[in-house]
């Protein structure tokens, strides 16, 4: 049996530190977690948005067509704001889904198809924040009507936002649109 001897030479703390694996798994994991969270809440949030965003378009839909078979003409409906007019058709359609101060509608009308301005919108807004630049035609009988509803949604992230917002507030903006021909009522 060998003998030990009574000093055996001990390496540096430095060549410890190195040749020590304890911990090598939370290291690993520390390097791999913040892009991995990152991934997921991405994942999420256009996940998030993409269900919103069907959910704009369906209620953009149900308020078109309370346009497109004469009923908003018919009632002699007003634009309107909150829960009052046409903007509170559409609030109505969003209940549960969108808060109705936040939901920004656009009705546009022509003789043709061919008239009608389908060119992107963008809100512009007044000094209190409120937009100022939506338009409200909703036609008469056989009209061409354009109808978006939008919505600024926030967009989580900060710098992991990977480009979901689209609005210089750092907001997405969702537009649901619907194009139609009124009906003869």
């Amino acid at each position: 049996m060998a003998r030990l001897t009574r000093r055996q030479k001990q390496p540096s703390p430095a060549v410890r530190f190195i040749r020590d694996e304890r911990g090598a798994s939370a290291v690993e994991l520390a390097l791999i977690g913040v892009p991995l969270i990152g991934v997921l809440v991405a994942a999420l949030q256009t996940a998030i948005i993409f269900f919103y965003d069907q959910a704009i378009q369906t209620v953009a839909n149900n308020a078109a067509r309370q346009i497109m078979t004469g009923a908003v003409q018919s009632q002699g409906l007003a634009k309107g704001t909150g829960t009052s007019g046409f903007h509170g058709v559409v609030c109505t359609a969003a209940s549960g889904i969108f808060p109705c101060d936040g939901l920004m509608v656009d009705v546009q009308s022509a003789t043709s198809f061919g008239t009608l301005n389908t060119a992107p919108i963008t809100p512009t807004y007044d000094s209190n924040g409120a937009v100022n630049n939506m338009n409200y035609s909703p036609g008469m009988q056989s009209a061409a009507v354009i109808v978006r509803v939008m919505y600024d949604w926030p967009v989580f992230g900060g710098p992991l936002g990977l480009g979901l917002a689209n609005q210089a507030n750092g907001t997405r903006l969702m537009v649901g649109t619907a194009v139609f021909k009124t009906e003869p009522y």
